[in-house]
């Protein structure tokens, strides 16, 4: 009895117990999900200018975007499309949070008699002016803007809000247009800037130089180490900016048909082939029945190749086949033939173009067509001149074949060419049409004779046991693999199993190298649980199952060598290349440049530069190398510089003659040349902006 109490005692707390259990397997994700109620922070999709975006508000955004897409188009988003949309809607939040101070701060407005201007006023916006302009004119019409206007309330909910949402973006766009030309207009050039710049483009000089390149000493020799590659980027930390990326190591497991998925589509085609053969409506048996759409008279030029082969001996009221078709098996069942209003031709054809517009040009094309014509009807193989000959490089790879085509589907002198012959043969003479001249042979005559064929067409694809036995394999690998060692250990076991690497993928990719629609595979990699050496679960991604394996990550805040170890390397294998190659060259003693060269061995260069501008100038082995110009230049007439590290390798240089620029009172050209290149200001001051914004981007975590 006692026994029986203490059970019902806590039967309550096993009920609660499994009642909290259920709860949480239901709504869990909405509780401790990554956008859940207990989420703490993970409702901030981001933070721009100080300003959070919270979650609820950017996907109402969105929402709102998508719908007015759909709306537009009368179609779903696609994902990219969707990706296009949640980009326009951040962009949107930069624009409301970051420029929009910087305006408030200038005082800069767009009022509504501007904007009234910019839509049906004098000054109307382009964006206007597309939209209402007659198609049949190309002529913007003012009145079409004013009618629409005078309608918009009569106009569906939708429709007017996005007139509101199109006038918001025109004053956007002035907002912005005013801004820039505030700092483009702001932008001076002085005198003393435009004539440093008229210097440096005409004064001249001639350089002779000793060159021994980066690339002459081989990279197997020199040894760069970790700590090397460290002092470096501490060094110059402002020229590599870090960013947000993963590493990860994967496995695919493809999900492809296996013989037993082969079998059972061979048994069922059989199966099919005896309903197809008895069925009462043969047409509406297939329709059901077909995996792909088809139709159920057929010309002989909507045919694939194995049935055009194949349907001249079908008999009426056989069932035929199965015919492949890429993965997809077919059988037709035939039923006899009538005639169609159009007709059906094959052909293959030389083009000769005319190499201008004259009448001369139109005569060496004619002339040329007429001789391979002449060559033809003595017996050459018309496969070959096409293939050699004809400018129709497209049928000119197949023989000039352009297979079967229906009457009217051609140029008219070409299909009155073809379909007034009743036979198969070369047509004697050169048939002109705007693209040129012809040769055309008929390979096949004319008919209009149409094939009622019922087609079948059943698609290989992967049963669900097949399915669910590649995942189970999947699952498993995944199961038995909790480390890095276990996951190299178990993909060595199978050597069907292969490892693929994907470097440095940034936080909003979707694909990961060929690997379509990828992104869930992303987020998992960039979730702040995942860690290093971690395994994931199994992922389904285009016909594939995917376990992946984190290996690295970087963070924009604290780049490491590894984040640029390519780049890094380079550098500093070229500083410790200078140091030997300037070492060498420094200890030999030669009067001429021809002399070190030649003391110094294999790899020194000695070159001249004649007649070039400190501006443009280029050195033959050397490249654009502005400090080795900057030395040349700096020297006097028949001096030599010391040994020093340009772009590309070393160098000494030696100024043989200087041409001063002549003086001149008028530098305007090139003040105007510099200033030209204030169109930057636009890019230049959306980086600033943004930066200035300090934007914390966490869509990825989300979408």
């Amino acid at each position: 009895m006692a026994l029986i109490n203490k059970i019902r005692e806590r039967s309550g707390i096993a009920v609660l117990i499994i009642a909290v259990s259920l709860i949480l397997f239901i709504v869990g994700g909405d509780i401790i999900g990554p956008n859940s109620l207990l989420g703490g922070n993970s409702q901030k999709v981001g933070e721009i200018a100080g300003e959070n975006i919270d979650y609820k508000d950017f996907q109402q955004k969105l929402d709102q975007a998508r719908q007015a897409f759909e709306a537009q188009t009368g179609r779903a988003a696609s994902e990219a499309e969707q990706q296009s949309l949640r980009e326009q809607v951040w962009n949107q939040y930069i624009v409301d949070y970051a420029y929009k101070k910087e305006y408030e701060a200038l005082g800069l407005k767009v009022s509504n008699e501007e904007l009234i201007d910019m839509v049906q006023g004098n000054n109307v916006s382009p964006a206007v002016q597309q939209s209402f302009t007659n198609p049949q004119t190309g002529v913007f019409d003012k009145t079409s803007v004013i009618s629409y206007l005078k309608n918009l309330k009569n106009l569906p909910p939708e429709q007017q809000q996005a007139w509101a949402n199109f006038e918001k973006s025109l004053a956007e766009d002035r907002l912005r247009q005013k801004y820039e030309n505030l700092v483009r207009l702001g932008t001076y050039v002085t005198r003393a800037e435009a004539e440093k710049e008229y210097q440096a483009q005409a004064t001249k000089a001639s350089l002779r130089y000793l060159f021994v390149p980066f690339y002459s000493v081989l990279d197997t020799t020199i040894k760069v180490t970790d700590s090397q590659l460290e002092d470096y980027l501490a060094k110059h930390k402002d020229e590599y900016k870090g960013f947000n990326s993963r590493t990860i190591q994967y496995i695919s497991f493809p999900v492809v048909p296996t013989k037993e998925d082969s079998v059972d589509l061979y048994n069922r085609i059989k199966e099919l082939a005896r309903g197809l053969a008895t069925a009462p409506n043969d047409s509406t048996y297939a329709r059901i029945n077909s995996d792909v759409p088809t139709k159920l008279y057929w010309s002989l030029s909507e045919m694939p190749d194995q049935l055009k082969a194949a349907v001249k001996g079908f008999i009426p009221g056989s069932v035929n086949g199965p015919y492949r078709e890429g993965n997809t098996y077919f059988i037709y069942k035939y039923g006899g033939t009538k005639l169609d209003t159009a007709y059906t031709a094959k052909a293959s054809h030389i083009l000769i173009r005319p190499v201008g517009t004259g009448d001369s040009a139109k005569a060496v094309a004619r002339a040329k067509a007429q001789d391979l014509l002449k060559q033809l009807q003595g017996g050459a193989s018309f496969e070959q001149l096409a293939a050699t000959n004809s400018q129709d490089q497209a049928s000119a790879q197949r023989g000039g074949d352009l297979g079967y085509f229906r009457q009217g589907a051609m140029v008219k002198p070409f299909n009155d060419a073809v379909f007034g012959m009743s036979g198969t043969g070369l047509i004697g003479r050169l048939i002109e049409s705007d693209f040129g001249f012809h040769i055309i042979k008929v390979t096949e005559a004319k008919t209009n004779v149409l094939y009622k064929i019922a087609a079948i067409g059943k698609t290989m694809t992967p049963s669900q046991a097949t399915r669910d036995a590649i995942y189970a394999k999947a699952d498993q690998f995944a199961l038995d693999s909790k480390s890095k060692a276990d996951f190299d250990e178990a993909s060595k076991k199978d050597k069907s199993l292969l490892v693929q690497t994907a470097n440095r993928i940034p936080e909003g990719a979707s694909n990961i190298n060929t690997m379509q629609n990828a992104r869930e595979i992303v987020r998992w990699a960039f979730n702040d649980d995942t860690k290093i050496d971690q395994v994931s679960p199994v992922f389904e991604t285009d016909e594939q199952y995917v376990v992946a394996i984190l290996t690295g990550k970087s963070d924009k805040n604290t780049p490491k060598v590894d984040d640029f170890r390519e780049e890094l390397t380079l550098k500093v294998r070229n500083e410790l290349k200078a140091e030997q190659i300037a070492k060498k060259l420094s200890s030999i003693q030669a009067p001429t440049l021809e002399g070190i060269a030649q003391k110094y061995g294999a790899g020194a260069l000695v070159e001249t530069a004649n007649d070039i501008s400190l501006a443009t100038g280029f050195l033959t082995s050397a490249g654009l190398d502005p400090i080795a110009l900057g030395r040349g230049f700096g020297l006097k007439p028949g001096k030599k510089s010391k040994v020093f590290t340009g772009e590309n390798g070393v160098f000494i240089m030696e100024q043989i003659s200087s041409t001063p620029a002549p003086p001149i009172g008028d530098y305007s050209m090139y003040k105007a040349n510099l200033q030209s290149k204030s169109f930057q200001a636009s890019f230049l001051l959306n980086e600033a902006i943004r930066e200035s914004a300090k934007i914390v981007d966490n869509r990825a975590k989300f979408f």
